[in-house]
């Protein structure tokens, strides 16, 4: 028996606004502004996935991908039909490349404008 549910995947980052604009972009759902009076945190219900939620973090370091001798914190993993069109997209939007030299692979790792890494994932139909 579980001891918990999974609630909200949190990032923090220097603007939530920007950061939640562009997974919206990406995974779909509208941002909706907490009414703390100060916009620090801004809820993104994902259609048929889990919420996501982006906190201000006043001196956010992001993390540094791949590097050992410092922690990615966190990073998720986005399941695509087209890695080439999801590609294109996300870099549209803003996204950096990390790792995607190996074209043959299942996934490429990117880093969103705020720098947390996530990657994108071909959808094996078998």
């Amino acid at each position: 028996m579980a001891v918990a549910k999974l609630g909200v995947v949190v990032l923090d980052c220097p603007d939530p606004h920007a950061l939640a604009a562009f997974y919206a972009e990406v995974l779909g759902g509208t941002p909706t502004v907490e009414s703390d009076g100060e916009d620090r945190w801004i809820d993104l219900k994902v259609p048929g996935g889990p919420a996501l939620a982006f906190q201000a973090a006043p001196g956010f370091a992001p993390p540094r991908w791949p590097a050992p001798e410092h922690s990615q914190q966190i990073h998720l993993d986005l399941d695509v039909e087209d890695l080439d069109a999801a590609e294109k997209a996300v870099l549209a939007l803003g996204a950096t490349v990390l790792d995607a030299e190996d074209r043959e692979r299942s996934f490429r790792v990117y880093a969103d404008p705020a720098g947390h890494p996530f990657c994108l994932c071909r959808i094996e139909h078998g």
